[in-house]
């Protein structure tokens, strides 16, 4: 009698080293094509890039000075309507537009196909991670994407503004004008907008930091009051400006950020209990 034998399932077979820096390759490789194709995008709409994004801030007719005019009027206050128009940019390099161009394309190429790359590389760790883990890492890529979008959105509408009106203007002597060069205007505003979309990844931070034991919700709750001056002193930096409401403009929502974090960070740190009970 022939004796019938169940197929068994093959086992599957673990990549190796170089197999692995191979798909790594792979990996980069599409995310820099990915960049190219988005910032040559950027690059090819000049206009709109510089005239209606970049150059933005610095015209009165931009919608946060109205909006803050208003609440001024509103809140009589009319130290909160800006006029950043207090400085000439000029370009005192050869190739300095050429190059402000380039930066900005490239800058505005990578918040492009940021979620693109996110999720090249969540295609990359997730062979490596088990069921639970993939479990618990879903929608990272959405949340970090708006997180950072969200930091962007802040720096721009928010803190740029109130940067260039502050440092625009500020004179110490009035024998002293302002001509501020294109390629420093660019690098403070492309500056501060990638720091402060770092900066809204605090809250996926502190998840992570939790979750392998570093940060515990005691250690943020003791250092809560340090922290809130910390933000004051930002914010005090940020907006130099005499009024105290431009400064919790920006304080508050990082701030709020911290709390978000901390409610994370106990969450996180209820569940490991929780599994170690």
């Amino acid at each position: 009698m022939k004796q019938s034998y169940a197929a068994e399932p093959e086992e599957e077979k673990e990549m190796t080293f170089w197999e692995h820096l191979d798909e790594l390759r792979g990996t980069l490789w599409r995310i820099i094509i990915a960049i190219l194709v988005t910032s040559i995008t950027a690059f090819a709409f000049k206009e709109v890039l510089f005239d209606d994004i970049i150059l933005a801030p610095k015209s009165k007719t931009f919608i946060t000075y109205r909006a803050f005019c208003k609440l001024g009027e509103w809140l009589s206050m009319p130290s909160l309507c800006i006029d950043p128009s207090q400085f000439q940019l000029i370009n005192i390099n050869l190739a300095g537009q050429f190059t402000s161009h380039m930066n900005i394309s490239l800058v505005a190429g990578l918040i492009i196909a940021l979620p693109y790359i996110l999720w090249e590389l969540w295609r990359f760790v997730k062979p490596g991670l088990n069921e639970q883990e993939i479990r618990s890492s879903r929608g990272a890529v959405t949340i970090i994407t708006i997180l950072f979008l969200l930091g962007v959105l802040f720096s721009y509408f928010i803190v740029a503004p109130l940067m260039i009106n502050f440092l625009g203007g500020y004179a110490v002597s009035a024998a002293v004008s302002n001509q501020i060069a294109l390629t420093s205007y660019v690098s403070s505003i492309t500056l501060m907008t990638l720091l402060m979309g770092l900066l809204f990844e605090l809250p996926v931070l502190v998840l992570f930091l939790t979750k392998i034991g570093i940060v515990t919700p005691k250690y943020l709750r003791k250092y809560r009051k340090h922290t809130m001056i910390g933000i004051l002193i930002i914010a005090g930096i940020i907006t130099p400006s005499p009024d105290v409401f431009s400064q919790v403009i920006v304080a508050f929502p990082l701030y709020a950020l911290f709390e978000l974090s901390l409610a994370i960070s106990s969450r996180m740190y209820r569940k490991k209990q929780e599994l170690a009970g």
